[in-house]
């Protein structure tokens, strides 16, 4: 999914957002007005106004499990959590998620930081901590991923990971749930990247920035599956708990090595960094949307947009509390808001932009555009946008839906 449908998505929102130089619903309008080159415009926005759509949605249920981790980076920094608390870190987390109020304070911190930052632009905030930060937690997940390897689940965790189970590609919902992943991890038919494409001056090459943000992306998802799984199996844990092993397990490998509160707080102070950068991300998305439609100064808009999303993430930051049991289809309210997204919203999104890029633009023009040229690697490139990427979706997606039952 990655590599045959991601990868060209990745280098067709690039540059479209590097030739707009746009927000995400303007660069289709700004790139598609008709004439000889681009179709008429106005269907092709409609991936830009899913995404939209799309951050809100993401960031609403993102900023909810983001407050945990700043609740938990407290809890280090005041040393609450340097031992296992009574019942275990299990329960700690249970209780915590389960509270009325809880989660809704932690969301209003982390999602008023996130505004803090994009109030103040993206060039002055998260750039410049996402030079230092990042790299941090780069070297940081790798020790965490050896000692892991150390420890007495390793054999079964490896197993676990990299032992495929062939039977399950019989069932449509595993290819929905790898497209949604894919385009969920890369930031994929949000406008994310078309926004930050916008950005981009043309002395930087998009295929290398393309391949690098997919090559380590996918580097790292297997780096942090190196570091919990064979904690998972050592300290007998349900592997399916989902982002409850961020919470429950790496506490357990930090209470079992000396010193292992500093590395709790070093840990969950770059992991929340991490998720200020993909935050900031999707808050940027609608206020660059917002500055544009509305006309309004980047001020105006980050408070509004922020705010706005903090609302609607309430339901979310409850649904493990007051709210557990609802949702669509057996799912909580946090599952159901991202499956919408991620696996209908995002896919559809990104099968227009193949279409918009393979399709409507002229085969030169977006050779030259992407800085491929008209070389054998572009040519790929746009026969997987033509012909690959956009019938691959249509299937998987009429398929998760029980088109072919």
């Amino acid at each position: 999914m990655i590599l045959l449908i991601g990868l060209p998505i990745v280098m067709a929102e690039f540059t479209i957002g590097r030739k707009a130089q746009s927000d995400a619903v303007g660069s289709f309008e700004k790139l598609s007005p008709g004439g000889d080159r681009l179709a008429p415009g106005e269907p092709w926005k409609i991936a830009g106004i899913m995404g939209v759509a799309a951050a809100f949605m993401i960031l609403s249920f993102y900023g909810v499990i983001a407050g945990w981790l700043f609740f938990y980076l407290l809890n280090y920094l005041t040393g609450n959590l340097w031992t296992a608390p009574e019942g275990g870190y299990g329960d700690f987390f249970g209780t915590f998620i389960a509270s009325s109020s809880q989660p809704i304070i932690w969301q209003f911190i982390f999602m008023f930081v996130t505004v803090g930052i994009v109030y103040v632009g993206v060039k002055k905030g998260i750039e410049r901590a996402n030079k230092i930060l990042m790299p941090l937690l780069g070297v940081l997940l790798i020790v965490l991923s050896i000692y892991g390897l150390t420890l007495g689940g390793a054999k079964e965790g490896l197993t676990f990971l990299f032992s495929p189970d062939w039977s399950a590609l019989s069932d449509p919902s595993i290819y929905l749930a790898a497209l949604g992943q894919a385009f969920f991890s890369l930031s994929l038919g949000m406008g994310a990247l078309i926004t930050y494409g916008g950005y981009l001056s043309k002395k930087e090459r998009l295929p290398g920035a393309a391949a690098s943000v997919v090559s380590l992306d996918t580097l790292f998802a297997i780096v942090a599956g190196l570091m919990i799984f064979p904690a998972v199996f050592a300290f007998n844990i349900n592997p399916a708990e989902g982002p409850g092993l961020v919470f429950v397990v790496m506490p357990d490998v930090f209470n079992s090595f000396t010193l292992g509160g500093v590395f709790g707080i070093l840990f969950f102070f770059l992991l929340s960094a991490a998720a200020l950068t993909s935050a900031v991300s999707l808050l940027e998305v609608a206020v660059a949307y917002f500055i544009r439609k509305f006309s309004w100064n980047r001020k105006k808009a980050t408070l509004i947009v922020g705010f706005i999303i903090f609302l609607v993430g309430i339901p979310s930051a409850l649904s493990q509390g007051v709210l557990a049991g609802y949702g669509l289809g057996g799912l909580d309210i946090i599952d159901s808001v991202d499956f919408i997204a991620s696996n209908i919203f995002l896919p559809l999104g990104g099968l227009i932009i193949a279409i918009f890029m393979g399709w409507g633009w002229k085969k030169s023009d977006a050779l030259r555009d992407s800085d491929f040229g008209d070389t054998r690697l572009g040519r790929t490139w746009i026969f997987l946008l033509r012909y690959i990427a956009p019938v691959a979706i249509l299937i998987v997606f009429l398929g998760s839906v029980g088109a072919f039952n």
